[in-house]
């Protein structure tokens, strides 16, 4: 019996595939989320149709599409990879072709009543082409330079595609999640001083560059470093995000203000309240114990993912619980930098709190592949 007829064999069927799903990870997703509708609320003034109801249906549409991607068997997905990678990839394409155009940027498209944002879609099918690739190639080649090179091309083609609409923050997550798999997958960590070198390189080249015909970034992106080195030198300006975030997150204090009773956020101070910055409205309302308990919720969904992705004997399951899980984390770390001056602001969102439907929809998605891989495991 081949190893594909035992795995159909062996595969959980009906009830037993509802028993086999991840029930607390389903569960602190939910909490996480249920945390992001009571914060939408409180900032729309106590109204419910303004942000909080429409997340709510998002969120219903995507936990059923997280189960019902759920009771696939993991190899229908790792046999599909490269045909969703190619789809995304075109999407990628029509974006800078027929695009929508928002807030400065060319990032969406809008298909009749739908309006996707196809940089966020990659996240999960670059994930999933690299796991299959991985799961194809003899672990002996993971590190010869020939080899090397087709993740290499798998990862930057699309991270070009979204640095030019100009989307900065989705593209270096593309480049460090791809990069996260590559390691996983066993890697030699000296590709990885290398980039390291080209990096030190390229950000000097930034610097250098600025001011002339042919400078790497756009002037919007220059004067968000320039916010995230000196925010108060221009604190009505470019640096007024980061100046009111960090006033709304101290002004918290170790219980906060109460629910509803955010003055920052509730009087406009700060901009992208409900989106971005949604971290700082938490901060300010529920003070540290508020952040903290977000923290731990996060923490143990990053421990189940783990821990689901040391259980499986599946080479492609464990990389694609692992490229997921390393997404997740950046979501988390590189908006939280943000808000905190830290990092430049960038336009990530916190995941499954912050208002918007593509990132809602794609991450319940995420999570219905790994739902998949903990369901179809091999026992």
């Amino acid at each position: 019996m081949s190893f594909l007829e035992y795995r159909v064999k062996t595969a959980p069927t009906g009830l037993r595939k509802v028993l086999h799903v991840n029930w607390p990870l389903v569960v602190l997703v939910a909490t996480v989320s249920a945390i992001g509708f009571l914060v939408l609320y409180s900032i729309a003034g106590g109204r419910l149709d303004m942000w909080a109801e429409p997340q709510m249906k998002r969120f219903g549409v995507g936990m059923g599409m997280m189960f019902a991607i759920a009771f696939v068997p993991i190899w229908f997905w790792r046999n599909t990879s490269a045909l969703l990678y190619g789809l995304t990839l075109l999407l990628l394409v029509a974006v800078e072709l027929f695009g929508t155009v928002g807030m400065g940027a060319q990032r969406w498209l809008d298909i009749g009543p739908i309006r996707i944002q196809p940089s966020e879609l990659m996240k999960v099918t670059m994930v999933m082409m690299l796991a299959a690739y991985y799961d194809w190639l003899d672990p002996k080649k993971v590190s010869h330079p020939l080899w090397v090179l087709v993740p290499i091309l798998l990862i930057v083609v699309p991270t070009f595609l979204v640095v030019i609409q100009p989307n900065l923050g989705t593209s270096l997550m593309l480049l460090m999640g791809g990069a996260a798999v590559m390691f996983a997958a066993g890697v030699s960590i000296w590709y990885y001083v290398v980039v390291i070198a080209l990096v030190v390189g390229a950000v000097t080249a930034v610097f250098t560059t600025r001011g002339t015909e042919w400078q790497f970034l756009h002037d919007y992106q220059y004067r968000r470093i320039d916010t995230f080195l000196d925010p108060s030198a221009d604190p009505l300006g470019a640096g007024y995000n980061i100046m009111q975030a960090k006033i709304a997150l101290g002004s918290g204090g170790w219980s906060g203000k109460g629910f509803m009773q955010g003055t920052q956020s509730r009087l406009n101070f700060l901009p992208e309240k409900h989106t971005d910055f949604i971290f700082t409205t938490l901060g300010e309302e529920f003070g540290f114990v508020g952040t903290l308990t977000l923290l731990v919720l996060y923490g143990l969904i990053l421990l189940f993912l783990f821990s689901s992705a040391m259980q499986n004997k599946d080479r492609f399951s464990q990389l694609l619980i692992l490229g997921i899980g390393a997404n997740f984390f950046l979501y988390i770390a590189v908006n939280m930098s943000m808000v905190m001056g830290m990092a430049p602001v960038v336009g990530v969102p916190l995941p499954f709190l912050s208002y918007g439907g593509s990132v809602m929809l794609v991450l319940l998605i995420a999570f219905g592949l790994v739902q998949s891989a903990h369901v179809h495991r091999l026992r």
